[in-house]
This record gives structure tokens, C-alpha cells and sequence, in this order.
């Protein structure tokens, strides 16, 4: 019994925090990056789609690897849900473009662009680098209100729960009353 304790001691001490930097209500970074949308390279920017509706921008380890294609797939799947609700979605990993226009492809079945960030520069800005392999994003959702603020955040190596959470967050969004 008295292992079990320990192990478990040991566990929470070296498992990453489930919470990212950016609070409710902070100013979300604003980026512009190379991204493949159905195999295609475009430039992407925040700011932009932010004139059109809340973004929800998840950050996802590696393209292809299982649990992001799941996770991807399932945001394709999701896609005319988040229309519904006035909001784009964008990915983002370390891959470089040539692997995100495949990806865009298999994975994300053309329905929304995922962006390469080779240096970082954008998941650090985010908070969403893994702790223990800073080589990867965590798997970091975020949703965006379209005045550039953050609305919701999610945290969770599980990829299962991401777009259940984050549509849940927008449909609340949605009912709150207009800001005076």
C-alpha cells in the first residue's frame, strides 16, 4: 500500500500541468503562418479570421501520429457544427508544410487549415509546448472570441474530449448576451 502511495506521489510529480498560460479573458497572440488547407498552402492569419467569427485554435503533437489523426478526423467531422456557431478552426504543430498538406488532406479531409510552426514561435506564445518532449505542442484547444480574446481552454493529452469541450464552450458563447 505504502508503494502504491509513492508511485502515485511520483506520478503527480511528473506529470505536466493540465492548464495552459493564457487565462479567460487574456488577449490571444495574434500570428500569421504558412498553413495547407485540403492540400493547398495558404498564409493564415488570426487577425482575419477573427473579422469573420470566434476561431478555435487547437494545438495538436504530430501530424499523422494516431491520436492526432483521430483528433483531426474528428474536427473534420464536427466542421459544419462550428460553422453553425459562426466559428473557423485552425491546427497547429511543429510540422513542417509539406507534411501539413498531406495532413490537411487525410486527416483534416480538406475541411479546415492547419498551420505549420517549424520554430514554435506560435505554440510558445500559447503555452502549448509539451513539457516533457518540448520538441511537440501539448494538446492545447482554445476558443477565440472574434475581439481577440480568450474565451475557453482546454488541456488534455486525450484526444477524445477536444471538440466535444471546445463546441460546448462555443454554444455557451452563443447564448450570452451581446456585450453593451
Amino acid at each position: 500500500m505504502r508503494y502504491l502511495a509513492h508511485l502515485a506521489l511520483a506520478l503527480a510529480c511528473t506529470t505536466p500541468p493540465a492548464f495552459a498560460a493564457l487565462d479567460l479573458g487574456e488577449k490571444a497572440p495574434d500570428f500569421t503562418a504558412q498553413a495547407a488547407l485540403a492540400g493547398q498552402v495558404i498564409q493564415y492569419s488570426l487577425h482575419k479570421e477573427l473579422a469573420k467569427g470566434p476561431v478555435v485554435l487547437y494545438f495538436f503533437p504530430a501530424a499523422f501520429s494516431e491520436g492526432c489523426s483521430i483528433e483531426a478526423h474528428n474536427f473534420a467531422e464536427a466542421i459544419e457544427d462550428f460553422k453553425a456557431l459562426g466559428a473557423s478552426v485552425i491546427g497547429v504543430s511543429r510540422d513542417e508544410i509539406d507534411t501539413q498538406k498531406r495532413f490537411s488532406v487525410s486527416a483534416c479531409r480538406g475541411k479546415f487549415a492547419v498551420a505549420s510552426d517549424p520554430d514554435q514561435s506560435i505554440m510558445k506564445s500559447y503555452d502549448a509546448v509539451l513539457t516533457l518532449k518540448p520538441e511537440y505542442a501539448n494538446r492545447v484547444s482554445y476558443v477565440i472570441t472574434p475581439d481577440g480574446t480568450v474565451a475557453y481552454q482546454y488541456t488534455s493529452l486525450n484526444s477524445d474530449k477536444h471538440v466535444e469541450k471546445v463546441l460546448g464552450a462555443l454554444r455557451q458563447l452563443a447564448k450570452r448576451p451581446p456585450a453593451k
